[in-house]
């Protein structure tokens, strides 16, 4: 038992007063002479004895009664010896990401929390609460209140322990606090094996909510593919958890115009690929819908197909371009092809790729015009003659790098191996090809550089990177080479051509690096501005003269077809979509251990934190005791003769 006000307690030595007082008030009895009987002398003895019994026990009552009044003013109490004479201090994470959309026992599980905490929080208390969008610190309930119930779900989801750290940067440094985070969440699999970091002076409690099913359908992700008809076609792929899903309705719209609807079965903890026949040339605000009431975010995708912008390819000749020109046709690029000496300086900073084809010696006015180029994220592509000016050469990739041309070998080499890793061709290849007729050169200029794309049977470079430029290291005139005869040929170039330029993909994911390119001109003030219904940003952006590069990370957030403008001017149409993860409703297997404590909601864990933290006062039994003492003095003085 403790003490709020332990110095009440010397008031006990008063009690020394009333014994003394009734020790010197012990009255003896009065002589009365009377015939000496031996009765009668008994019943004087008697009389004595009860007398002082009746008065040792008023004594001790009357000294209870007055120890139970002072030890009540006192204050007396029982509780653990860890919170006394501390405050707490509380930070709870409240996991709002898109799987909490699952349904519990008792409705979604965000929904169940928030009401749990809502009802559960003492008013007066004051607490830090988070989420993966909104933090409140040192607040009480009627502070977030409003703000918690009108709580959406975000496609952000911290990781944990990116959130147990958080937690702990708004808490404070004291030592005399008892320190205590909560976090709130259906704590989806994530990694392999769920891992927090360890305080021995911060208890951790993990509240683990559980939706009474793991079933969920969900639009996993789209693409564009060309079947055997060369028809363009939107490959959907569905994705089904925990159940086998039969007819699963899948509806394609253009805007908001249906255009198209089939079905498609899913195997349980499988996906299935269905597919849409596409309209060439066509510009498409596309959106793919299913019907799923479980989780909702991830019933729908967004895609977009824009009017290709053609991209503008400058090619300076010294030899034939007839493969140049095979390989950038007018559908899909502008070309302008010309010789060293008719050259017009003024088509390069209009262009997105120049190529410097077997030009023996590159004067220094090219130079010096290819400079602002590329710093204006123009690309080059650069094929060296038989026989070229080396010091031009060196000269022309000093500007640009250190990664230049050696002294020409004669000597023949095959081209044997494909980078296939490489961003140029990602995506380009099915498969890895390693048994093809090698294309061969006879003769090569060394290079020491290290981005290598295509290479000799020796490791050397073909064809490599440096910087803005793609550099072969041999001639690829019939003479020299028969690479124009490769199946390599053509990929390469055209892929180097569509890259010079970065198109929008049909959609992008949310929470992750995302950069294209538009073909757009702007001013010294122009900015692009990212507009849908629900959000207008303005993105991460680098101007240059015949493009703008968009980059976006953390903006959007909200899924959707985004209008790319120039003020009122829409440029083109952009779509984002959250991350797939969240639709695989796999939870970790927690149990309680050293390091936290699990829960399995939030009121059961407030009852427990309760009864941990709770002070039993006695000051009110004390009294109850002075009274009864009371009662008991008075029955003594009555009824005891």
């Amino acid at each position: 038992m403790q003490f709020k006000h332990p110095e009440f307690l010397y008031a006990l030595f008063a009690l020394i007063i009333p014994i003394i007082v009734h020790l010197f008030q012990l009255r003896r009895f009065q002589k009365v002479d009377f015939t000496n009987v031996q009765f009668l002398k008994a019943v004087t003895i008697q009389t004595r004895k009860s007398s002082q019994l009746k008065k040792w026990l008023t004594l001790l009552v009357r000294l209870l009664i007055l120890a139970s009044i002072i030890i009540a003013f006192t204050q007396p109490f029982l509780a653990s010896d860890d919170i006394v004479g501390k405050k707490s201090e509380t930070v709870i994470y409240l996991d709002n990401s898109f799987s909490m959309q699952a349904k519990g026992s008792k409705g979604p599980l965000l929904k169940r929390a928030v009401q749990e905490i809502l009802s559960d929080l003492p008013e007066d208390e004051t607490i830090s609460l988070f989420t993966n969008t909104e933090t409140f610190s040192n607040v009480s309930k009627k502070d977030f209140q409003n703000d918690l119930l009108q709580l959406e779900y975000s496609s952000n989801q911290l990781p944990y322990n990116a959130a147990y750290l958080k937690a702990k940067q708004l808490m404070g440094t004291s030592s005399e606090t008892i320190k205590r985070i909560i976090m709130v969440s259906d704590f989806q699999q994530k990694e392999d094996v769920f891992t927090l970091p360890t305080d021995a002076n911060t208890k951790t409690n993990l509240v683990h909510l559980q939706p009474v099913t793991r079933q969920n359908l969900a639009i996993d992700s789209l693409y564009l593919q060309r079947n055997a008809n060369n028809d363009l076609m939107l490959q959907v792929i569905v994705s089904n958890i925990d159940a086998n899903a039969e007819n699963i309705s899948i509806a394609l719209h253009n805007d908001d115009k249906l255009i198209a609807k089939t079905a498609v079965s899913v195997s349980k903890n499988s996906k299935a690929t269905t597919e849409f026949r596409l309209d060439e040339n066509t510009k498409i605000n596309g959106r793919v819908t299913l019907e799923d009431p479980a989780i909702t975010f991830d019933n729908s995708r967004y895609f977009t197909i824009n009017t290709p912008e053609k991209i503008k390819v400058v090619a300076i000749n010294e030899t034939s371009d007839g493969f140049i020109k095979n390989i950038f046709t007018r559908d899909e690029f502008l070309l302008i092809s010309s010789s060293i000496e008719t050259l017009n300086y003024n088509d390069i900073s209009n262009a997105n790729l120049v190529i410097i084809n077997e030009v023996k010696q590159i004067p220094i006015s090219l130079t010096n015009a290819l400079k602002p180029f590329t710093d204006q994220g123009g690309k080059i592509c650069f094929i060296p003659a038989n026989e070229g000016d080396l010091i031009s050469y060196q000269q022309f990739f000093n500007s640009f790098s250190a990664s230049g041309l050696l002294s020409e070998k004669t000597q023949e080499k095959k081209i044997t191996t494909i980078n296939f890793s490489h961003p140029l061709y990602r995506g380009v290849f099915d498969k890895r090809v390693v048994n093809f007729q090698y294309p061969k050169v006879n003769s090569y200029y060394p290079t020491n550089a290290a981005n290598v794309i295509l290479s000799f049977e020796d490791k050397s470079p073909f064809l490599y990177k440096t910087r803005s430029i793609y550099a072969f290291t041999a001639s690829i005139n019939i003479e020299n080479s028969n690479f124009k005869n490769s199946p390599l040929i053509v990929p390469t170039l055209y892929t180097i051509g569509k890259q010079s330029l970065q198109h929008t993909d049909i959609s992008y994911t949310i929470g992750q690096t995302n950069s294209y390119d538009v073909p757009v001109s702007l001013g010294q003030d122009g900015i692009l501005s990212l507009v849908s219904d629900q959000e207008n940003i303005i993105p991460l952006q680098q101007s240059f003269s015949t493009k703008v590069r968009i980059t976006t990370d953390e903006v959007p957030t909200k899924a959707g077809i985004y209008k790319l403008q120039d003020k009122n001017n829409i440029i083109q149409h952009v779509s984002y979509n959250y991350s797939s993860s969240e639709s695989d409703l796999q939870y970790y297997n927690l149990n309680t251990t050293d390091g936290y404590q699990v829960n399995d909601s939030v009121t059961e864990l407030f009852d427990q934190i309760k009864e941990e933290t709770s002070v039993n006062e006695l000051w009110k039994w004390f009294i109850i005791f002075a009274l009864i003492f009371l009662l008991i003095e008075v029955l003594l003085l009555k009824y005891l003769k």
